[in-house]
Order: structure tokens, then sequence, then C-alpha cells
């Protein structure tokens, strides 16, 4: 965290925000407090999950969306659209049993102000045409 008496470097000022690392993490669920917790870092993920159901169902896919206001578990939800699929699903909170964040968080270890680092380096070195193409989200 930064010194808030110190100034920011230019590269840190608001261009984004540090991710966790969540790559494998398979957090607990005993109460539903870590329930809400664990489904909000999943919402922030950019990777794909396992979800597995209080019926034994698993579900594999990224999750888009989700309401996480509701007085009960029962009244929140997550959407996720599973792996190789367009159909867009509504988990209840209430259904989850368990969570693993098992797919390649697609951005970590990357930030804007990443980016503006790299856009400025190439700049002082005096190239031109600078454009920093994004890495392909396909796996090897």
């Amino acid at each position: 965290m930064s010194d808030p008496q110190k100034p920011l470097a230019p590269e840190e000022e608001k261009l984004g925000f540090a991710h966790e690392n969540l790559e494998g993490w398979i957090p607990a669920l005993a109460s539903a407090n870590e329930v809400r917790e664990a489904l909000e870092k999943a919402f922030d993920y950019r990777g794909d999950l396992t979800v597995t159901l209080k019926n034994g169902e698993k579900l594999e896919g990224y999750l888009f969306d989700r309401r996480n206001d509701g007085a009960s578990l029962s009244e929140c939800y997550a959407r996720m659209i599973p792996k190789g699929s367009r159909e867009k699903i509504r988990i209840a909170y209430s259904d989850v049993a368990a969570l693993a964040f098992t797919g390649k968080d697609t951005a970590a270890g990357k930030s804007f102000a990443a980016w503006v680092r790299k856009y400025n380096e190439k700049k002082a070195a005096g190239e031109t045409n600078i454009g920093i193409a994004s890495e392909s989200l396909d796996e090897d």
C-alpha cells in the first residue's frame, strides 16, 4: 500500500488496482459470510471457476454477474457462462457447496499501470507507432 504522505509515481495514479492471485484457490465456505466473500472474489476473477452445487452437480465456467445484497443466501445469486456454451445460468448462493478457482487467471500480474510502464519505456527508447498487443486468451 502506498504511503499517504508520499506522492504517487505517475504509473501508480489510480490506473487500476492490484488483484489477488486466486488461481488454484479453494475457499472454505463454512459460513454465509465466507460464501459471500468467496463469490465476490470470484466475480472479480478473470478465469474460469468450478462451482459444485449441493446436489453434486459441477459447473465450470466464467462468473460474469452477481446479486449479493439479499438478506439471505437464497436471495443472492451469481450468473455464469459454462465453458463451451453461450448459455447463461443463474446459481443461488445457497446452492453452492464448493468453489474452486480452476481456470487460468488471464489478467494475473497485469494491470493498466504495467501497460503504461511498457508504453513509456518504448516511447523513451524512441520507438514510434507504439502498440502493446494483448496476449492470446487461447490456452496452449
